[in-house]
């Protein structure tokens, strides 16, 4: 039975690397998935998943106007399991996509990405998944500063400091972005 799961964590937790790592698996038994990521996410290039470690592969680019579920049942043929990078950006209207392919194409969905941003506020594609998925799981890394537990995402700027206002959307990396504990984010050693 297909079930939707939601596979969260900070910042360099893996994510990326983890979604590389299943589609290996199913398709090195000939089975074949559909990776999808945001649209949103130009790291790399838009279309991309890239992990930090440096492997990375074509995905279809989610957008606004993307029907998910259509896309999938358009399929030729039958993937084995969908796989949804960066599914914090995704609208609660994917994630309604995400459970119709679940419950009537009979497809597991997996989507990985963040919880919550930098304010500690969650993604609207996070709180969906948090709500409608099956099984929810989370990937944990270390603290940037101490040997604590990251769950939160502290954005820095240019110069290295605290940012706590602004867009909820900024994309970046390490440049931009630290997993850090409770603690090390209200009170960052810097």
């Amino acid at each position: 039975m297909a079930q939707l799961f939601f596979k969260h964590g900070a910042m360099n937790s893996g994510k990326s690397i983890e979604i590389l790592k299943v589609a290996h698996n199913y398709e090195e038994q000939k089975k074949p998935v559909l990776i999808f990521t945001s649209g949103i996410d130009t790291r790399d290039e838009v279309g991309i998943v890239s992990s930090r470690i440096g492997l990375r592969r074509p995905a279809i680019a989610v957008f606004d106007d993307t029907n998910i579920f259509e896309c999938v049942k358009n399929q030729d043929e039958k993937p084995y399991c969908i796989l949804i990078d960066e599914v914090q950006f995704l609208s609660k209207e994917h994630v309604l996509q995400l459970t119709k392919i679940v419950d009537e194409l009979n497809i597991p969905v997996m989507g990985f990405g963040l919880k919550n941003d930098f304010q500690n506020e969650l993604f609207e594609g996070s709180r969906y998944m948090l709500i409608y998925a099956d099984k929810i799981e989370e990937m944990k890394t270390i603290c940037w500063f101490c040997h604590k537990k990251a769950t939160m995402n502290l954005r820095v700027d240019d110069n290295g400091k605290p940012v706590y206002t602004g867009d909820q959307i900024q994309i970046g990396g390490n440049d931009s972005y630290y997993p850090v504990c409770r603690k090390c984010h209200s009170n960052p050693p810097l």
